[in-house]
């Protein structure tokens, strides 16, 4: 079967690989679609940071490059292993792309993404979802029930947002500010604003402006080349702040911005992967008791995500923006984001 390889940085070659069967325990999927994730992007320029470096292989994969990319699939049950009896052939899901120790619990209360090792299916080996299929532990696999299969490949970076949600504390009624208006930016607002909260979106790129106003996940959306960002979000909360914010940009002035711009005793949650060190004014942190959050991907996130898309309640559909084959991955998929990212919030492959 055909699958996208990432060998080394700016080296990713479409091949064909062993087509791969259901074990005891595992489910074999059909990959319907497959997202481009922003870390996909980071290691084709500048990696290899997730995906183990060839002759380093992970720990628990045991693999090193090259590797199977794609963690953001969905698809079909092709064929249950033994002992997977929960699950029915054709029916649609989803993976939670963990790879973790055995030995690790996958319960509520249990924060296993945190624990030793931890690495991300599609990135340190077990395939990929850029690949026509994949065989997948069972307890990563999340039915979808009817949810189109290619919303249903948002569910990933969706959870990521939710988890980012979780980690803040937010409740209802809460002014949310969220610094950049990328995929994560804007899946993170959807969150957001399913959940009862006002939501104020940061972003330059008039595309993704017009996209969160579109969507309806920003109830206000200000442009710091134009406004003062802080001083507009303590017009509107009658001096305050806000109450919470998220940085999904990766900026140093952004995240800059969002210390001066919360309230005292406000949380903000970093939810970016950063390519540098960044330098911020760290004194507004002190001064107003600023709690600074970091999250890392989703752990029992899934099945309340899954919920809040087939409840209606957050409409996946309007953050498709392309949709390409397995062959087109780098040049109309990686070549898009890379040098026109304003124009896309998620492009899907069809393996």
């Amino acid at each position: 079967m055909k699958a996208a390889r990432y060998h080394a940085r700016g080296d990713i070659r479409i091949e064909d690989v062993p087509t791969p069967e259901a074990s005891p325990g595992t489910v074999l999927i059909n990959v319907a679609w497959c997202g481009i994730c922003g870390t996909d992007l980071h290691e084709y320029l500048d990696g290899p940071i997730f995906v183990p470096p060839a002759g380093f292989p992970h720990p628990i994969s045991g693999e090193a490059a090259p590797v199977t990319l794609g963690h953001e699939m969905s698809g079909t049950v092709a064929a249950l292993g033994e002992g997977v009896t929960d699950l029915s052939i054709g029916e649609h899901v989803v993976v939670e792309p963990y790879i973790i120790h055995d030995d690790v619990r996958v319960v509520p209360g249990v924060e296993y993404q945190l624990s030793p090792d931890m690495n991300f299916i599609g990135l340190a080996g077990r395939g990929g979802g850029l690949s026509e299929k994949i065989v997948v532990e069972r307890r990563w696999v999340h039915s979808v029930g009817d949810l189109p299969l290619d919303q249903a490949a948002l569910i990933e970076p969706l959870s990521v947002g939710h988890h980012a949600f979780v980690r803040s504390g937010a409740s209802a009624g809460d002014v949310v500010l969220i610094g950049g208006g990328g995929p994560i930016g804007l899946l993170t607002a959807a969150i957001c604003k399913a959940e009862g909260l006002t939501v104020v979106l940061s972003e330059v790129s008039a595309a993704r402006k017009a996209m969160a106003l579109r969507t309806g996940v920003a109830d206000r959306v200000l442009d710091p080349t134009e406004v003062d960002v802080p001083d507009e979000v303590r017009t509107f909360t009658d001096g305050r702040g806000a109450d919470v914010a998220f940085e999904c940009s990766g900026v140093d002035v952004v995240l800059d911005t969002l210390l001066e711009a919360v309230g005292p005793g406000a949380v903000i949650v970093n939810v970016s992967i950063w390519g540098h060190k960044p330098v911020v004014d760290l004194e507004k942190l002190v001064v107003k008791e600023i709690d600074l959050r970091g999250t890392i991907a989703y752990a029992n996130d899934h099945a309340a995500t899954i919920e809040l898309v087939r409840s209606g309640r957050l409409n996946l559909a309007p953050f498709i923006t392309g949709r390409i084959a397995l062959d087109d991955l780098v040049e109309h998929g990686f070549d898009q984001l890379i040098h026109h990212n304003e124009d896309h919030v998620k492009i899907l492959v069809h393996p």
